[in-house]
């Protein structure tokens, strides 16, 4: 479905993640009022660019990773995607930029081009390769258990 859409849609800058990342934070936000493990957001960003608000959203990523909440970072096209590979986290620990460490690693970064020849399975398989350990070590890290008997309210 990517690849059949992809002619049709026109990329564009500044490459701001930020402010998508603090609005699904207030939803994560939100859900931990609960004190259950009954909800978990997962957020998607597709770009083809450089990100322009390196700093911002270190904070947001840095101040997300307290909260239900995994950010995937897919790539497409030539860019340099070096700045996602910082802010995937694999290589130490992200800390914004006025130094505060993430609580967790909750982003992943998948350069599209890898995939251009595999299996769709194999993007998919790597896309959400770290999201279950993310969602049981946010979890069990704030000691929430799922809620009693959801069904039978």
């Amino acid at each position: 479905a990517y690849r059949a859409c992809l002619p049709q849609v026109k990329l564009y800058g500044p490459t701001n993640f930020s402010p998508i990342i603090n609005h699904v934070a207030r939803f994560a936000a939100a859900a931990t009022q609960q004190q259950t493990a009954s909800q978990y957001f997962v957020l998607l960003i597709i770009t083809d660019g450089v990100i322009t608000d390196l700093d911002q959203t270190r904070t947001a990523i840095v101040n997300a990773s307290k909260l239900p909440m995994s950010i995937i970072i897919v790539g497409v096209g030539g860019a340099d995607f070096s700045a996602m590979e910082f802010l995937d986290g694999d290589d130490g620990v992200l800390r914004s930029s006025s130094g505060e460490p993430a609580v967790r690693d909750i982003v992943q970064f998948v350069p599209f081009r890898k995939f251009q020849n595999s299996p769709k399975e194999a993007l998919a398989q790597c896309v959400l390769a770290e999201v279950p350990q993310q969602v049981v070590n946010y979890f069990s890290t704030y000691k929430l258990q799922p809620p009693k008997n959801p069904a039978a309210k």
